[in-house]
């Protein structure tokens, strides 16, 4: 099987002979020379002029478009806040849990249909796009790994594809955990490629981080693009990676039902008084059948200010047992099961840091309960990064059809 990966055009479609770069000549006189650079961006003559076109290309698109959309296991609205940001109707939501529904209706006002695999493809608007970030438990590390088995969730993906076949859009944005590639060794990426091609449509897939695109978290997700029209596709690189916990963590807020539990505390002051570089642990309160009563648990605070509790031996041998952030570290992917922890403020994230952590918006109406909404917020895709995967798809669209822009 083809691999595709972070590769720009990976994926089992080659890459395009208009993507691969060739020798042009250009004429440029004396004054032209140095306007190129003194504001191009690049390491050379050729990048610097490259740097200019592309700037110019970008202003003279047209950001807005007017495709309609429907955003299936839509959760609460992270494709849609992406794709209404490029000026698009979503005409159609689906979405199976009532809390997520709700929250969904207060900040879009359509209110989601609900499971998908009762509803008709016929009964669906006609639309030029569809988005899915469809369900993670079948194929991530964090849940069982029963995949397309799973007869309860497993086969969703077989619904995204009969809705494609009998609407036949445009395009599609799908996305699913980084570990979708390797599961069942391939084979389950590899039905989902094929099933898309088969159905006539040019496939690209890429693994993106999403501390790259300026959001303070290690969020590796898997995404596919698709087109009706064999159109060459390049994914977006991000650039701003620089970003701490400290650009979104308020280091004022109190709140009592955010500290870390007298335990954790203890264990993060006894790390930090020892002179060790890897600390060991009281183990006895443990069972000695447990592993952690077998071999101990030790702490080593890692270069990216992150502090690591693992169940072994000094040599760091066994099983990762907890995970502490700090204001001057990256968060890790959120998920339903693991919110972050600060061990320099001694709490964990509130419900609006994980809301930044996403790159909601600050006017976005979250759950009134935090239980609800960190859960929400677990299970959400990071809006920057899609918001540029739409971006990149639009445009594209529009270069290679001329259609779509307002």
């Amino acid at each position: 099987m083809p691999q595709g990966g972070a590769r720009a055009g990976a994926g089992r479609t080659p890459l395009d002979p208009k993507l691969k770069k060739k020798d042009y000549k250009i004429y440029l006189n004396a004054v032209e020379y140095e306007l190129i650079n003194r504001y191009g961006v690049g390491g050379s003559l050729s990048a610097r002029i490259l740097n200019l076109v592309n700037a110019e290309l970008q202003r003279r698109l047209n950001r807005n478009y007017n495709y309609k959309y429907i955003d299936l296991f839509a959760g609460v609205g992270g494709f849609h806040l992406a794709f209404e940001k490029w000026g698009n109707e979503c005409v159609f939501a689906s979405e199976i849990e009532p809390h997520c529904q709700k929250v969904y209706e207060k900040n879009f006002g359509i209110c989601p249909e609900g499971d998908i695999t009762q509803i008709e493809a016929k009964d669906i608007p006609d639309f030029d796009i569809l988005c899915a970030g469809f369900p993670c438990q079948p194929f991530s590390y964090a849940g069982r790994l029963e995949g397309f088995e799973d007869k309860t969730r497993g086969t969703l993906f077989f619904d995204i594809l009969r809705i494609l076949k009998e609407k036949k859009p445009k395009m599609f944005l799908l996305e699913n955990v980084k570990g979708l590639k390797s599961h069942q060794k391939g084979e389950t990426l590899e039905t989902i490629i094929t099933c898309l091609e088969d159905i006539g449509y040019t496939v690209y897939w890429s693994v993106i981080n999403s501390h790259d695109f300026g959001v303070p978290q290690k969020r590796e997700r898997w995404y596919c693009v698709g087109f009706d029209k064999n159109i060459p596709f390049v994914f977006p690189k991000g650039t701003d990676n620089q970003t701490t916990l400290r650009d979104i963590v308020d280091v004022k807020l109190n709140d009592p039902k955010l500290r870390l539990s007298d335990f954790e505390m203890e264990r993060i002051k006894h790390h930090f008084e020892s002179s060790d570089i890897r600390v060991k642990h009281d183990n006895s309160k443990y069972d000695p059948n447990t592993k952690k009563g077998k071999y101990g648990v030790y702490s080593f605070l890692k270069p990216d200010k992150t502090l690591r509790f693992h169940i072994g031996d000094a040599a760091k041998t066994q099983i990762q047992e907890a995970y502490y952030c700090s204001l001057d570290s990256v968060a890790p992917a959120i998920i339903v099961a693991r919110e972050p922890k600060l061990w320099d403020l001694g709490r964990r994230l509130s419900v609006d840091e994980c809301r930044k952590l996403q790159g909601f918006p600050d006017d976005f109406i979250m759950d009134e309960s935090e239980v609800q909404a960190k859960r929400q917020m677990g299970n959400s895709v990071a809006v920057p990064v899609v918001q540029a995967i739409a971006k990149a798809m639009l445009d594209t669209y529009a270069v290679y059809t001329g259609e779509g822009r307002k």
